[in-house]
């Protein structure tokens, strides 16, 4: 062993090294992995340059509704019920709206209550749905391509997406807001200048941050828990879209708060396929039924009422154009 030890001295002298220094790394801070399909500074597609008369105007129902078992023939009804089951395009991330339960892994909330009010109403059983999970830029594909009967997925109604697919009436009317952490600077949308701001790609919510005077740098993902999981970890310094879903996000996260006067008015409706008239006349009879008979009330005192300050609102008054 003494000999190996003067072996190595005498060629550490030999080789430069009797005096030994050492290189100093400089740290470099920890990045946090951005959300698959995030894009920073990605403009929305423009806004539909023309503008419908009344776009929340829906198509009025039939009186009577027609009971289930009894769908006309031939009717888009008809051809559900045969199937035997509503295939319904849903969230599972937005808290209280569209969310699945940890507890049992059951998807539920506000907008599922809605969608099984139109199984019953349809079918005679409100669990004869099947509850299809999309992200907010596939729910109009998978209308067009038949992959699902109905949307329920806090959905706003606009002009463009009219061309696009048919649009219950109003079931629930919300409006765009701002989410930031607690200790966050930002009290409105005059002081997201140059700030980076999340939203869900295929929102209108991207499309309203893109667009305001003060110039945020919109950041778009696929679900809005990315964004709170981006505004948690500072990769952003707010999130913007509709009060009921920053209500759900500031329902679990305690040190984040909702700012800010509203960007947008955001009415939701239950999307269908375009050719599909006589089921849009069908749902609105639905939603009708529901609002009428406290089916909505109790609902939205169920999911909402913890989440939302104030009194429980009276449903939106439906407005048809025939």
């Amino acid at each position: 062993m003494k000999r190996a030890l003067v072996v190595l001295a005498a060629a550490l002298t030999l080789s430069g090294c009797a005096s030994v220094s050492t290189t100093v790394i400089p740290t470099v801070p920890a990045q946090e992995p951005l959300p698959g399909n995030a894009s920073v500074g990605a403009a929305p597609p423009a806004a539909a340059a023309e503008q419908c008369t009344d776009p929340v105007a829906s198509l009025r129902p039939p009186n009577p509704l027609p009971a289930p078992g009894q769908m006309p023939a031939g009717s888009t009804m008809a051809k559900i019920a045969q199937r035997g089951r509503l295939i319904v395009g849903v969230d599972q991330n937005t808290f209280h709206m569209g969310f699945r339960d940890p507890a049992t892994g059951q998807i539920q909330g506000f907008d599922i209550d809605m969608a099984r009010a139109v199984a019953q109403a349809l079918l005679g059983d409100p669990n004869a749905v099947q509850l299809k999970v999309l992200t907010s830029d596939q729910r109009i594909p998978a209308l067009q391509n038949g992959d699902v009967d109905i949307v329920v997925r806090t959905m706003t109604i606009t002009c463009d997406r009219l061309k696009q697919v048919g649009f219950s009436a109003v079931y629930y009317d919300a409006k765009q807001r701002i989410l930031v952490k607690q200790n966050s600077t930002i009290d409105g949308p005059a002081a997201l200048g140059g700030k980076k701001v999340c939203a869900t790609k295929g929102s209108t919510s991207l499309a309203a941050v893109a667009a305001l005077p003060a110039k945020p740098v919109p950041v778009s993902v696929s679900d809005w828990t990315d964004c709170l999981v981006m505004l948690q970890q500072g990769q952003v310094d707010a999130v913007s879209t509709d009060d009921v879903i920053l209500a759900g996000m500031a329902a679990q996260d305690q040190y984040t708060k909702v700012v800010g006067a509203p960007l947008a008015d955001e009415p939701y409706g239950m999307a269908i396929p375009l050719q599909n008239q006589d089921f849009v006349r069908f749902v609105n009879g639905v939603l009708q039924n529901v609002e009428s008979n406290g089916t909505w009330t109790a609902s939205y005192q169920r999911w909402l009422g913890s989440l939302l300050p104030g009194a429980t609102p009276a449903p939106p008054t439906p407005q048809y154009r025939d």
